[in-house]
């Protein structure tokens, strides 16, 4: 899945991608709550700033937009400096609004939330303050938005219908923009409305309502697996669909299609809060499926970049390098630092990527001690990722001798692997590493500074492309050879007396013999 998910990652291109919905102004106005009000039991508030996000729909085209899509935003927003605010966010998020029209006489959807910080930094949601207004638009307006939706629908390659259930996607709109998209043979992604009646979806390609919009709508809770397989499948049929993915907080998402029925889990998250949490999932999906990915692929994207954002304050959107380096992270977590060189290789053209400096040591680090450890903490402050090619048990025989090593190569590479200054461990079985570093071509070459005399191997490969080779200091009295020598030189006293309390033992315990 690693491989398969960075792949996808890194090439979903921009795609343009119809986003229609609600389209909601979100404002954050922080402030000290230092103190109870005298007039009433309630915190006061001394404001310190305010902020504005895109909110509904416009979080969709917002979090399509840092995926690095190009969003055309089709939808109706109210007149008003709210609306003026919200039009510039959306700009400055790089969506095209040319597709927003303006109801002059309503006032634009926002949510305003009071945030309460102690001591300064951490932020507690006190209220939120809603304006808005759900009635029907008029008909004019209506006409308005199926002929920007059609318009842009013939450069769009899917459609991303976001539906809070405030006016513009009526039963009788949504159904001729989904016919529109199908004519078109353009995908339909909804990401539907809280309320229950979802015939409005009949044709969409897929649904993605959370447990309890699907326990609404389907009228029954979804509390277990089965439930959620019983009311996808329900879903499914009902409406005509291709996919149903239905988000199950902590647990990951439910997929059902024609031909899969699975969860599909995320991984455990801090929480911070879970606003905007369908909008990126609605964002991921549409711009996977466009990047050719199939429905399980798509959604464990949506759980990372999902994953991600819930971990955030409020709506936020994500980026391609912090998916990136989540998928990384992830991997990491399970595979451990320990790689082939081919593995390493594929990792390497990651950080490379991210413009980061990478640093190559190798040992055998037999017994670690002391000056292991800050001889590798040196490697770490030169660069950002340290690997180390560690000798194999074949190779520390042929420069130690027989009866080296002590610890086996594999016990040798956890230890490393658990020290925080090392990024990656790879093991190589020639007497020297000089191909391990034709492969990974490292920025700096470490080696201990007893290495002046004898000459660094690898160096003038690596000084050949403009890399550095630095020498580390040593801890003077530390070395693998003389602890093990230390070692010995204890044992042979201990060994002695052992001996002696067990013959001693002996004596004592032996009958006499009769005389």
């Amino acid at each position: 899945m690693y491989k398969n998910l960075l792949k996808t990652v890194t090439n979903l291109a921009s795609p343009k991608v119809l986003v229609v919905g609600d389209f909601m102004l979100d404002i954050y106005v922080y402030g000290d709550a230092l103190r109870i009000s005298p007039e009433a039991p309630v915190p006061v508030l001394k404001v310190c700033r305010t902020d504005y996000g895109c909110g509904g729909a416009g979080s969709v085209a917002a979090d399509l937009a840092a995926l690095g899509a190009v969003p055309l935003c089709v939808g109706i927003i109210g007149g008003g400096s709210n609306g003026e605010v919200l039009k510039e966010k959306l700009i400055q998020a790089g969506t095209d609004i040319s597709g927003l029209s303006t109801a002059a006489d309503r006032a634009t959807i926002s949510k305003q939330r009071l945030i309460g910080l102690a001591q300064h930094r951490h932020r507690q949601q006190l209220m939120r303050i809603d304006e808005e207004s759900a009635e029907p638009f008029s008909e004019e307006l209506y006409a308005m938005i199926l002929q920007a939706y059609e318009d842009r629908l013939k450069q769009a390659d899917i459609v991303c219908l976001q539906d809070y259930d405030k006016g513009l996607l009526s039963p009788s709109v949504c159904r001729q923009m989904i016919q529109l998209a199908v004519r078109a043979k353009k995908k339909v992604l909804v990401d539907p409305s809280p309320a229950g009646d979802y015939s409005k979806y009949v044709g969409a390609t897929l649904i993605t309502p959370n447990r309890e919009e699907t326990s609404t709508a389907v009228g029954f809770e979804i509390e277990t697996a089965a439930d959620a397989a019983k009311a996808a499948e329900q879903l499914r049929q009902n409406l005509g669909l291709k996919a149903v993915i239905i988000t199950l907080d902590k647990e990951g998402a439910y997929l059902r299609t024609e031909t899969e029925s699975q969860i599909i889990p995320s991984r455990p998250r801090n929480v911070y809060d879970v606003s905007g949490a369908g909008d990126m999932v609605l964002a991921t999906l549409a711009t996977a499926l466009v990047a050719g990915c199939d429905y399980k692929t798509a959604v464990e994207l949506s759980n990372v970049t999902a994953g991600i954002e819930v971990e955030k304050f409020g709506a936020a959107t994500v980026t391609i390098e912090e998916v990136i380096n989540e998928i990384v992270s992830q991997n990491r977590g399970k595979s451990g630092k320990v790689h082939s060189i081919d593995s390493l290789t594929e990792q390497l053209i990651w950080h490379r990527g991210q413009n980061e400096t990478t640093v190559f040591t190798n040992g055998c680090f037999d017994v670690v001690h002391r000056g292991h450890i800050e001889y590798l903490k040196f490697c770490k402050s030169k660069g950002d990722v340290v690997i180390v090619g560690l000798n194999s048990d074949s190779s520390v025989k042929t420069i130690k001798g027989p009866e080296r090593p002590v610890n086996n190569q594999y016990d040798r590479a956890a230890v490393l692997a658990a020290l925080e200054s090392v990024d990656y461990v790879v093991i190589f079985d020639e007497p020297t590493p000089i191909n391990l570093i034709k492969k990974v071509k490292p920025d700096i070459l470490v080696k201990g500074e007893d290495w002046a005399e004898k000459g660094v191997v690898g160096r003038e490969f690596v000084e050949s492309y403009g890399g550095k080779v630095l020498l580390a200091p040593l801890v003077e009295g530390k070395s693998s050879t003389a602890t093990i020598e230390k070692i010995k030189s204890l044992q042979g006293p201990r060994i002695a007396e052992v001996k002696a309390r067990r013959h001693n033992k002996g004596r004592m315990m032996a009958p006499e013999r009769e005389s």
